[in-house]
């Protein structure tokens, strides 16, 4: 899609700034034209140009004159110059001084039309990673590792910290409770927030296949390696490489990564040049490391080389002050996505939400939201909207704390029963079709409703 866009003709020609202007505007830009480098500069000041197409050779004020303004500015505008003395060492110096491009006279009007609509891409992607760069350093800002808990005031100061270093992390936390969320906030608020921010989950790709994820290979490497391929430390150079799972690595390889932390650089499978690095690790784990490395099942030289600033996410029940917070968060951000206008949660839900002991953290409180969002009707989210097993959970966890529960064939007792609920309402109380979901013959299932008292309005309800 040919981009349109304000730009500025300079030449002392009044031919060639004729030329330009004719062909630029034949594809629909606006172009303003002056003769003298002295005056664009005063235009600059007054008007927003998407490029600068001047003439390098003027009197007075020139081309390389025009471009050191700009630079010099921070304008955001590229510029493209134009003369008849061309040569190698001009351009080149043209170019370093920050020029996009550079067209030799007499140009070619098809040429000068693709070197523009080269730099206005260029310009335009720019400005999207610019924008998309503020977009992620807001999104991953401490701010949005969401809690006010003294627990998480705690870790808010160990992240600003971690992001202002060097140094390599390791993120301790059990599954759900954020632990890429603050490798993330780690990278892009530290001084690699340029660079890539590249994740590996070690427990998600086989043994086999986690070499030449990290280190990558060339081709012929082996048979199917069919082109290069760079590996996970390769594209983290000059920014952060999280290592999800760090505990899950085999014992070769936390040798291979022993190796690339000591040295700085890697080998490429297949390859006989090393390459240096500059890479930032960041781990995390639901395993304690220390008691790894006492069981020898961790290597200690490794512990201590990633070990250097450690950080610990309590898990949801351990901070249920942030409950009511969490979940205002998720329900905006779901209520925008299903495009409801929904008014919080009732009094009700928010007690079951702080009753539950929340096993998948964060993470189940997410999902538990964005299902309540989903399918809510009313002007807040009730119990009626949350998921009837997580209720039934809720349920369990209070009969076990007040001892209406005592032992483990309680529990399975209880499940059964739900379960059995479950399906004869989801079968409007059909007990033959009932009986063919769960499993069972038609006789056990009478056995069971007569056990847990699963009369005709106890099911319809």
């Amino acid at each position: 899609m040919a981009l349109k866009a304000n730009i500025l003709v300079v030449d002392d020609s009044e031919g060639t700034r004729n030329l330009c202007a004719k062909m630029l505007e034949g594809d629909g830009h606006r172009v303003s034209t002056t003769e003298d480098g002295k005056y664009a500069i005063e235009l600059l000041e007054t008007e927003s140009f998407d490029l600068i197409v001047s003439d390098l050779m003027m009197p007075g004020v020139d081309g390389m004159g025009l471009l050191r303004h700009v630079t010099d500015q921070g304008l955001k505008c590229p510029v493209v110059l134009v003369t008849a003395y061309a040569s190698v060492a001009t351009a080149v110096h043209a170019m370093r001084q920050g020029a996009y491009d550079y067209v030799p006279k007499p140009f070619d009007t098809d040429e000068l039309q693709i070197v523009v609509r080269r730099a206005l891409e260029h310009a335009q992607l720019k400005s999207e990673n610019q924008d998309l760069k503020r977009e992620l350093k807001a999104q991953f800002k401490f701010g949005n590792i969401i809690g006010s808990s003294r627990a998480m005031r705690s870790v808010y100061k160990t992240v600003e910290k971690a992001a202002a270093s060097s140094s390599n992390v390791v993120v301790y936390g059990e599954s759900g409770t954020g632990k890429e969320l603050v490798a993330r906030a780690i990278h892009f608020n530290s001084a690699r927030s340029a660079g890539n921010f590249v994740p590996l989950s070690c427990s998600a790709i086989p043994e086999t296949l986690l070499e030449s994820e990290l280190f990558g290979f060339r081709r012929g490497a082996f048979t199917g390696a069919d082109y290069d391929k760079k590996g996970h430390f390769e594209e983290a150079h000059s920014g952060t490489l999280f290592l999800d799972e760090i505990g899950e690595i085999s014992a070769v390889t936390q040798v291979k990564l022993l190796r690339v932390l000591q040295d700085r650089r890697i080998t490429p499978i297949g390859s006989t040049k090393p390459i240096d690095i500059d890479v930032r690790f960041v781990a995390a784990t639901n395993r304690d490391l220390a008691q790894e490395v006492q069981e020898k099942q961790f290597r200690e030289d490794l512990f201590y080389r990633l070990h250097v600033v450690p950080i610990y996410l309590p898990p949801l029940r351990e901070r249920k002050s942030d409950i009511p917070l969490l979940a205002e968060h998720f329900l905006g951000k779901y209520a925008k996505e299903n495009d409801k206008l929904l008014d919080g949660f009732s009094a009700d839900v928010l007690e079951q939400f702080r009753a539950y002991a929340w096993p998948g953290n964060v993470r189940e409180l997410e999902n538990i939201v964005q299902r309540a969002v989903t399918f809510a009707e009313g002007e807040s989210i009730g119990l009626d909207d949350l998921p009837t097993n997580f209720q039934r959970k809720v349920e369990y966890e209070e009969k076990f704390f007040t001892g209406q529960i005592q032992s483990l064939s309680d529990l399975i007792a209880e499940v059964e029963k739900f379960h059995i609920e479950r399906a004869l309402v989801e079968t409007d109380g059909q007990r033959t079709e009932t009986a063919r979901r769960l499993g069972i013959d038609r006789r056990t299932l009478y056995d069971k409703i007569k056990k847990y008292r699963l009369n005709d309005k106890t099911v319809g309800t």
